[in-house]
């Protein structure tokens, strides 16, 4: 739906929009931090000081399969369904790989993982593995019964697949259980519809999949990694397939003047697909060691050009999938620090939420609400910026698909 109200626009063009996304933020009472989250336990003065003037509450995320995805989540936050858009990670893998991705093309997110003899998942990221190319080089343009698949790096242990061929379908199951039932083998790919092209699609992934581990598995490269002590790269683990998405720019929806800051791929293509101009900042890694500072002052600056700032911060998810939690804490309090960057906006909308929560003692994303917090539309009494204080907040309990309308509706 394509928003083009003089109501709406002339409500915009009095306030600015800065949309911090703290990947990945809320989280579930932890025991060593004294029954607390991550967040509640973090030492946040600056983020206390937007809450305490603004408004806050939870926003309820919305997905297709047993957990929410950071390509739904984001979708979503910016009012898209992901539903009608059609929206899985493998496309934007592809994209962010710099992949030339065809209409009837099958794009999908691949993961370098470690299994041992008997297919049972030791580690879903091959000890976070950095240096695939060998890998990749070797299984690079392998043909099964008339499909090619193309491979290309897409950052550390991830890797962009494209298959091409001829009746191919994106309506397949996934090979990675980290958002599903978390059983301890990597699944078979299903086809999720009675067609030939569905079956034909997961019979030949199968065999993709099947051919890579036999290679990978004896690879020189592995067995020098095993002399080290060091985890093998032998299995890959897919998910998302997807083809090209068609969606309405930001701008023909909201009539909003939009960039993007982030330090990861995924993010950029999200930004990228919905028109979003990216702006490049030195030291913007999506690492814990990305450079704060330098994002929050980029998008200060940006904010005079722009109307709408999505500003993405990745660090508080990878550390809660590593069940860093302490870490995860920490990392909230550098991100708080850096906020008096931005903490006297005139003029502007500051919104700070998060994409999905990600629970540090499951290791995995998980279906928690996540805490808005809204600054410059009024305040609601919050003292401090929680998932147990946003509970109470003026903004209740939203649909994540519905928050963009309501933020544009507190601009009034």
């Amino acid at each position: 739906m394509i928003i083009k109200t003089a109501f709406l626009v002339k409500a915009i063009l009095m306030k600015k929009i800065l949309f911090i996304v703290l990947d990945g933020l809320g989280d579930e009472p932890i025991p060593k931090l004294g029954g607390k989250t991550p967040l509640e336990a973090a030492h946040t003065p600056n983020l206390d000081f937007l809450v305490q003037r603004g408004i806050c509450g939870l926003a309820i995320p919305k997905y297709q399969g047993d957990l929410p995805t950071s390509e739904e989540g984001h979708f979503c936050l910016f009012g898209y369904d992901p539903k009608y858009y059609k929206v899985k990670r493998g496309i934007f893998t592809a994209l962010g790989a710099d992949m030339g991705v065809k209409e009837g093309d099958v794009a999908l997110r691949g993961n370098f993982s470690t299994v041992d003899e008997n297919l049972n998942m030791i580690d879903r990221r091959a000890g976070r593995i950095a240096d695939t190319e060998d890998f990749i080089k070797t299984l690079d343009g392998m043909k099964i019964d008339g499909v090619k698949f193309f491979m290309k790096n897409a950052g550390e242990y991830r890797v962009g697949i494209v298959m091409r061929g001829k009746g191919l379908s994106v309506n397949i199951s996934d090979g990675d259980q980290f958002y599903g039932k978390m059983e301890n083998r990597p699944a078979k790919i299903r086809p999720l519809e009675k067609t030939k092209e569905a079956i034909f699609t997961a019979q030949v992934l199968n065999k993709f999949l099947e051919r890579s581990y036999e290679i990978l598995k004896i690879h020189p490269k592995n067995i020098k990694r095993k002399n080290q002590g060091l985890l093998p790269a032998n299995y890959i683990l897919v998910r998302g397939a997807s083809g090209i998405i068609k969606a309405p720019s930001f701008k023909e929806k909201y009539g909003l003047k939009a960039a993007c800051i982030s330090g990861k791929l995924l993010y950029k293509q999200v930004a990228k697909i919905l028109g979003m101009t990216l702006l490049k900042v030195q030291g913007a890694t999506g690492l814990p060691n990305t450079n704060l500072k330098a994002k929050f002052l980029a998008a200060k600056k940006a904010l005079k050009k722009y109307d709408f700032v999505f500003l993405h911060i990745k660090a508080t998810d990878s550390l809660a999938e590593d069940g860093k939690f302490l870490e995860k804490k920490e990392f909230i309090e550098r991100i708080d620090k850096n906020l008096k960057e931005i903490i006297n906006l005139k003029d502007a909308l500051i919104v700070v939420t998060c994409d999905h929560s990600t629970c540090s003692l499951l290791k995995r994303h998980c279906a928690k609400p996540c805490p808005v917090l809204i600054y410059g539309a009024g305040k609601d009494g919050a003292k401090k910026f929680s998932e147990k204080e946003c509970r109470k907040g003026k903004l209740g309990r939203v649909n994540q698909l519905e928050l963009m309308s309501k933020i544009l509706g507190v601009t009034l």
